[in-house]
């Protein structure tokens, strides 16, 4: 989540920043049962940004809220059909409910993102996951992670199954995205 060059601080990177922040927010908007836009809120005033170069006591140095706030509600505006995929992609055994929540919620954003109207590249959004991922779990939960992001990028990239001549057209009016790469 952070690089460094020689002996100088670590430089926290903004838009991993924010993908932290909108896993933290994901977790909190499941357990507590909070609309999203109440968490974002909360988040942008109290935790986003600040002074400190630290994430202690919940802060998010660094981070971009304009990122933040498109993961978050992008995962949460999709979560319907992520889940729908997470279930076609995890074994019958565990279940999307029987997983821990912070793995859940790291899923949730990343296929908030995947499913975004311009996408970062797949190997990004899997990438930063993956290094967020390795902040918060532990044992055999990472390369899980691993495996069910690569097949969820997998599905999304599908293409779609066309219409048949004549069918009329699906139109999907998403909420407007930018590029979150």
């Amino acid at each position: 989540m952070t690089q460094t060059d020689g002996d100088r601080q670590p430089k926290v990177r903004s838009r991993t920043a924010s993908r932290v922040a909108a896993v933290q927010a994901l977790f909190q908007i499941e357990q507590g049962h909070e609309g999203a836009e109440q968490v974002i809120n909360q988040f942008n005033r109290h935790r986003l940004g600040g002074a400190s170069s630290e994430y202690a006591e919940g802060q998010v140095p660094e981070a971009d809220a304009r990122l933040f706030g498109i993961v978050v509600r992008g995962a949460m505006a999709r979560q319907e059909r992520i889940d729908a995929l997470l279930h076609e992609i995890l074994p019958a055994s565990w279940p999307l409910g029987r997983l821990d929540p912070v793995l859940r919620a790291i899923m949730h954003a990343a296929g908030g993102e995947m499913l975004a109207a311009d996408p970062a590249p797949a190997r990004v959004i899997i990438n930063e996951y993956m290094d967020i991922g390795h902040g918060f779990l532990a044992g055999d939960e990472p390369r899980m992670l691993n495996g069910v992001l690569d097949a969820l990028s997998r599905r999304v990239n599908e293409p779609a199954p066309a219409a048949p001549a004549g069918a009329p057209q699906d139109v999907v009016d998403e909420a407007p995205d930018s590029p979150v790469s």
